[in-house]
């Protein structure tokens, strides 16, 4: 047999290897932007009104929490005051960590995909000649 076998994989003139090296150099330093800027950005979430805010960054890293004086509902009752207080602090994380999620997805989904045209590459490109 004298067909050269990575002839499927890149056309007539087989597998460019150093194409490949610099597509692959290309991505990762695409990917390392994209998650410098995700840890420079910050997202919000607050429940109950805005009666708690708590700050993450875009990997979800808590920067910050702020508790309005309208969270406390009844300054009698301080033990029931800080337990409400510290569920909607995590009700708060929840929904700042959901928009965290969100962005990191925006920012590295269409980094996340691989290398098109090669086996379990990019979305929607179907096994390769060996099935992968």
């Amino acid at each position: 047999m004298t067909q050269n076998p990575f002839d499927a994989l890149g056309g007539g003139g087989g597998l460019d290897l150093g194409a490949l090296l610099q597509q692959a150099q290309q991505m990762q330093s695409d990917l390392q932007e994209a998650q410098a800027r995700l840890a420079d950005s910050t997202v919000e979430g607050s429940v109950a009104g805005g009666a708690v805010t708590v700050t993450v960054n875009g990997t979800g890293e808590l920067r910050g929490v702020t508790i309005s004086p309208t969270a406390v509902s009844d300054p009698e009752d301080l033990e029931e005051n800080l337990e409400e207080i510290g569920d909607l602090v995590v009700a708060a994380y929840r929904d700042a960590k959901a928009k965290a999620d969100a962005l990191a997805e925006q920012t590295l989904g269409p980094l996340a995909g691989g290398l098109p045209g090669l086996p379990g590459g990019g979305p929607g490109d179907s096994p390769g000649p060996l099935g992968f």
